[in-house]
């Protein structure tokens, strides 16, 4: 059986934007009423205690000037002695000692009876010098029955205003929501190329459009880039694979010894190749696809001695300068970075090994640090990379000269890979201009 969360997200959202505002409109009417009802009776008790106020005024100032009391419609007005006892000459109100009391101190006092009666009073003076008390009183007549049906109505106003609102606001909710379920359908009428027309209201069902249109924009850049990277990935893996091909119908056609010796070798270099295309291909998938290992403080000088080390003794075919080559320089005896050791290593590698390919006669790394960043930077003194080719040295398979015969041994992954796996923990990538007079690779990675 579904939940009740389960069942209330699959509701359209119209109905729940209607029903969640229709049960905080129905809560404030409620309490509103509620509120009101409460405060009613003080009202009603204001009112009467005003209008006793007034006369009570009026009858103290005639009992002053020693002249009969005028009794107002509604309203019984009394002259007693301090006591409570009559001196108007008329029927005992029986107000009882302790109302009297109050009475003197100037509070009002309720009296229960049939009606019930309000009695406001104060002391005045007479002008023979006699203290009197001066009372004047209201009945409650219906007065209880008019704070209950009051309360009543008011809970039942409550509730049609509430209904009224739901009616309003599922009506207002709608009318929003029509132009979203109108882009809805102009989305799925769109073609390949086509974008969404921007409504001409700065509003946010523009904002919304816009950012539809960019998300558009986005994924057909991705499906283009997937689409050169399979053309490019099929171009390089053929070369190897037809290489290793040919150079194996040869053995078997002239099973020489010496020349299956020489197919042989140019058989593993291809394959040698052919593997680091794989592995650089394979890294970039798993980047692509956000696995990254955790990270860790990673000493970047201690990783640039090895890296060099790891560089071969004997220059390989297509390079220009082997570990010899290569000095280190830093700025501290340790410089930590944040980041896994496997891609410190792979990068140190990959810019190594692409500068001492074009480099003439000097690479050197140097590593710096600052408070919230660590870097490397690679110069050689090779010919360099002109400033058009600086934006796209970092794409997959790109290359300043399309050198296709591997003269250069490149395959079009290495600094790809290197900005990927920097980018990826948030650090950056750059090439300039070498004061040696080549290229000039800087990485900057956070520091943990």
């Amino acid at each position: 059986m579904a939940s009740l969360g389960a069942v209330w997200r699959r509701r359209s959202l119209t109905f729940r934007i209607t029903t969640l505002a229709s049960v905080v409109t129905l809560a404030c009417l409620l309490g509103l009423a509620l509120l009101a009802g409460r405060l009613l009776e003080p009202l009603l008790t204001e009112s009467v205690d005003a209008e006793l106020s007034e006369v009570l005024a009026d009858a103290v100032v005639d009992v002053r000037a020693g002249q009969p009391v005028d009794t107002p419609n509604g309203v019984l007005v009394r002259v007693l002695d301090t006591a409570g006892a009559p001196v108007d000459g008329r029927v005992d109100p029986a107000l009882g000692r302790e109302t009297v009391r109050t009475l003197k101190a100037g509070l009002p006092a309720r009296v229960d009876g049939d009606p019930p009666m309000r009695w406001h009073g104060t002391v005045a003076t007479a002008p023979d010098g006699s203290q009197r008390l001066v009372v004047a009183g209201a009945g409650l007549v219906g007065f209880a029955a008019a704070v209950h049906d009051g309360a009543r109505w008011l809970l039942v106003v409550a509730l049609v205003a509430a209904v009224v609102a739901a009616v309003a606001i599922s009506f207002a909710v709608r009318s929003a929501l029509r132009p979203v379920g109108n882009m809805g359908r102009q989305v799925r009428r769109l073609g390949d190329d086509e974008r969404l027309p921007l409504p001409t209201a700065d509003d946010e069902l523009r904002a919304l459009a816009a950012e539809f249109n960019l998300l558009l924009a986005r994924q057909r850049e991705a499906r283009e880039r997937l689409l050169r990277f399979t053309g490019d990935a099929a171009h390089e893996l053929r070369s190897p694979v037809a290489s290793i091909r040919v150079q194996s119908e040869v053995a078997v056609t002239n099973p020489d010894p010496e020349l299956s010796q020489d197919v042989l070798g140019d058989v593993l270099a291809e394959s040698e190749r052919l593997s680091a295309l794989l592995d650089g291909l394979l890294a970039l998938a798993r980047s692509d696809a956000g696995e990254l290992p955790p990270a860790t403080d990673v000493d970047l000088v201690s990783e640039a001695h090895a890296a060099v080390a790891r560089l071969p003794a004997e220059v390989p075919e297509g390079w220009r300068g082997g570990r010899e080559l290569v000095r280190v320089e830093a700025a501290a005896p340790e410089v930590w970075a944040s980041a896994a050791h496997a891609e410190v290593e792979l990068v140190l590698d990959n810019l190594l090994r692409n500068a001492c390919r074009y480099a003439r006669a000097r690479v050197v790394v140097t590593v710096l640090a600052t408070w919230s960043a660590a870097r490397v930077v690679v110069d050689d003194d090779g010919p360099g990379i002109a400033p058009e080719h600086r934006r796209r040295v970092f794409d997959r398979f790109y290359r300043v000269a399309d050198d296709r015969a591997r003269d250069s041994g490149g395959s079009g992954l290495g600094l790809a890979l290197v900005a990927e796996l920097v980018r990826r923990r948030g650090g950056t990538v750059a090439v300039a201009d070498s004061p040696d007079g080549g290229a000039r690779f800087q990485v900057t990675w956070r520091v943990g």
